[in-house]
């Protein structure tokens, strides 16, 4: 996998990736457009999705939504990393059974998002999960 990001001006760059999609990033705390750290925590809460939704359908289950609520915690002084991050799956369906749901929201982070499981290297990565 390969990507580019080009300087654009001041603090906004733009991301290619190889699959041919372009992203804006603004280094300048988001004011213009995702900032790289928000890009890095959606990132996590796209590909943690991914694994929740394919797991609830492979497991049966009558999944009609999912959204992913992400809360960080961050250093104070430079380089201002995430220290602990936790997503939050809202599920929504019929009849979901939460023992699953538990499971498949747990195996996201501790098996199969290739997001999560780098930042797991380095910080703590929780998790929680809701029917509704």
């Amino acid at each position: 996998m390969q990507a580019e990001v080009k300087w654009i001006e001041d603090f906004k760059f733009l991301g290619h990736s190889q699959s041919g999609h372009s992203v804006v990033m603004d280094g300048n705390g988001g004011a213009t457009a995702p900032s790289p750290m928000e890009m890095v925590l959606m990132a996590a809460g796209g590909c943690s999705s991914v694994d929740v939704v394919d797991g609830l359908k492979e497991a049966g289950q009558n999944v009609s939504e999912c959204v992913a609520k992400l809360t960080t915690e961050r250093r104070e002084t430079a380089p201002r990393i995430f220290t602990k991050v936790n997503i939050h799956f809202e599920v929504s369906g019929t009849a979901l059974e939460p023992e699953v749901v538990a499971k498949v929201a747990a195996d996201s982070l501790e098996k199969y998002c290739s997001v999560c499981l780098m930042l797991g290297e380095g910080i703590e990565m929780t998790h929680s999960w809701e029917i509704v």
